[in-house]
């Protein structure tokens, strides 16, 4: 869940916004342009420790305001639950709705892969922001410091949703593109051609 700075007081920003999930090294770099400006720039965290090395084993979704890439997000998975963390807003779209729009997104996504609860440490001085999901402190004295910050461990339960992806799901579901489960992919399109390969033959 991490954090941003306060929000600034800049007159809100009224350009549209839209969110989309990470698919290529392009995207990744975008999501480590924003990481970079609001932790290590903003809040002189450690690269090392900013990016920790999970990042090629994540999902992350971008944040556009008006097009310019303002915010960014990133959800790692577990056996029972999902954890969302490194929320950045950069500073000059903090008056907007991106980072709620970001966290939404997130949500709709992991409750789509089947998943009932997520978790995150949120700075302590943003956990009224996670509330406002419905996010609680995870028991007493559930607190860690990394980076310089005090966290508080948070955790959600999401409504099922009824259409998660499950073995019963059509497998053409399946393997579409992360995200985009409701719309055919390049392999459903490649299911309409005769079997050929000369594999099939031996």
């Amino acid at each position: 869940m991490h954090g941003t700075r306060p929000l600034s007081s800049a007159k809100p920003d009224s350009r549209p916004i839209s969110i989309r999930i990470a698919r290529d090294p392009n995207d990744l770099m975008l999501v480590t342009a924003i990481r970079a400006s609001v932790y290590l720039a903003e809040q002189d965290c450690p690269i090392d420790e900013e990016f920790d090395g999970n990042d090629l084993v994540a999902a992350h979704f971008i944040g556009f305001i008006g097009g310019e890439p303002a915010g960014c997000l990133r959800v790692r998975f577990f056996g029972e639950f999902a954890k969302i963390e490194r929320l950045a807003v950069r500073h000059q779209f903090r008056r907007s709705r991106i980072s709620f729009k970001l966290v939404q997104a997130s949500f709709d996504y992991i409750k789509r892969k089947g998943f009932k609860k997520v978790y995150g440490h949120a700075q302590d001085r943003l956990v009224n922001f996670w509330a406002h999901f419905g996010a609680k402190p995870l028991g007493d004295n559930r607190k860690l410091t990394f980076s310089d910050f005090s966290y508080t461990e948070m955790v959600l339960d999401l409504e099922p949703d009824p259409d998660a992806i499950t073995l019963d799901s059509d497998p053409y579901v399946i393997i579409r593109p992360e995200g985009d489960w409701d719309r055919p992919g390049v392999l459903d399109h490649s299911s309409g051609r005769a079997v050929t390969s000369p594999l099939r033959q031996m």
